[in-house]
């Protein structure tokens, strides 16, 4: 079997959040643009849990963790890719 290498792309979207538009838009293009293989890390200004259904409900797990700067980086992958 060929090796599979992994991409993970990033979005902050803090930016969009200050300036009152909402980055679910640009989300879901960063995720339908992802391989099976691939993670897609968000950072944002606070814990995102309705877009964890959302995105469970298209087969992605996610991690989330507080930054020291008291923001959130979220790692979402296809549940049952290889780490």
């Amino acid at each position: 079997m060929a090796d599979q290498t992994s991409k993970t792309v990033t979005l902050d979207v803090r930016d969009d959040l200050r300036s009152g538009r909402d980055p679910f838009d640009k989300i879901m293009g960063a995720l339908a643009g992802l391989g099976e293989q691939d993670r897609l890390v968000i950072i944002n200004i606070f814990e995102p849990k309705p877009l964890y259904d959302v995105l469970a409900s298209r087969g992605y797990a996610h991690q989330a963790e507080r930054t020291p700067e008291g923001d959130w980086k979220i790692t979402f992958e296809k549940s049952g890719a290889a780490s």
